[in-house]
């Protein structure tokens, strides 16, 4: 029996390894999009619902949330077309797509638990999203992001004990140093190696 194994010439090992490279580099890209997209909603939502309640009399300062709506949309057909671009997906890929539909199950069913306690909702999902941001962190190898994660732990602390005024303000800062300024230095990495 013939060995069928065919030993490769080191211009097919770089060809593997740069075309690895060049997919985390989507990988970065994408993730930057999410973060900066989700980022600027959530801080609309979350500054937009403080301001309407405690400045107006607004009777369902909530219903700014339904904007999240469309923003799934959104979110999910830039993923689809970005995912329909690359014929492969490394194991990388998946663990940092399952982490955050992971997430999204998670808050939903928090949502639906803390619909009575509405004062618990900005602590706990500031809680529950510590954790893909964190991993997010580790899988694209990015301290910022992981540094992100850490502090919305930190503010889903606060949060908690701070009252329900000043909780309402945990969340427009944690997008800020979770997503927003993580984001913006993860598409500068990667405008930066694009050159």
């Amino acid at each position: 029996m013939e060995n069928d194994e065919k030993i490769m010439t080191s211009e097919e090992s770089l060809k593997i390894i740069t075309d690895m490279i060049a997919r985390t580099k989507t990988n970065v890209r994408q993730g930057s999009f999410h973060l900066l997209f989700w980022g600027w909603l959530i801080l609309f939502c979350s500054l937009g619902e403080f301001l309407l309640m405690n400045y107006t009399h607004f009777k369902s300062p909530w219903n700014i949330w339904f904007l999240t709506i469309p923003g799934i949309f959104v979110s999910v057909g830039y993923g689809w077309s970005r995912g329909r671009k690359e014929h492969s997906h490394t194991y990388a890929d998946v663990i940092y797509m399952m982490t955050w539909v992971g997430f999204a199950v998670v808050a939903v069913l928090m949502l639906i638990y803390l619909n009575r306690r509405s004062e618990l909702i900005p602590p706990f999902i500031l809680l529950a999203a510590g954790f893909p941001t964190f991993l997010s962190g580790f899988i694209l190898k990015f301290r910022p992001l992981i540094i992100g994660g850490l502090t919305f732990w930190a503010l889903s602390l606060a949060g908690f004990y701070a009252g329900p005024t000043l909780s309402q303000l945990t969340v427009p800062v944690a997008m800020l140093t979770g997503y927003l300024i993580p984001g913006y230095l993860l598409r500068k990495k990667d405008n930066h190696d694009a050159i």
